[in-house]
C-alpha cells in the first residue's frame, strides 16, 4: 500500500506503472526535503504524517493561520 497525493494505492512499488513510481519517488523526494529543514518541534508535528500534502497542510497553517487568521490580519492591515 502507498501514499501519493492522499490517494493511497493498493500495489505493490514492483505492480505500479513507470508513472506512478516517479511520483511515488518525487513524493518521498519532497518530504525527505520537507522534514530535513524543519526544526525538531516542527518536525515531531509532521512526523506521523502520512502523505505529503497532510505535511504541508498542517505546516501551512502552523506558519500561516487558518483562512480566519488571514482574514483578521488583511483586515487589520487595512485598517491601519
Amino acid at each position: 500500500m502507498i501514499v501519493v497525493n492522499g490517494v493511497t494505492i493498493q500495489k505493490s512499488f514492483d505492480e505500479l506503472i513507470d508513472i506512478e513510481k516517479k511520483k511515488v519517488q518525487y513524493e518521498c523526494i519532497a518530504k525527505h526535503i520537507i522534514t530535513y529543514v524543519l526544526n525538531l518541534d516542527e518536525f515531531f508535528r509532521v512526523s506521523q504524517c502520512s502523505s505529503l500534502k497532510e505535511m504541508w497542510d498542517i505546516l501551512e497553517v502552523t506558519h500561516e493561520g487558518t483562512s480566519d487568521v488571514k482574514r483578521a490580519r488583511k483586515h487589520a492591515l487595512i485598517q491601519e
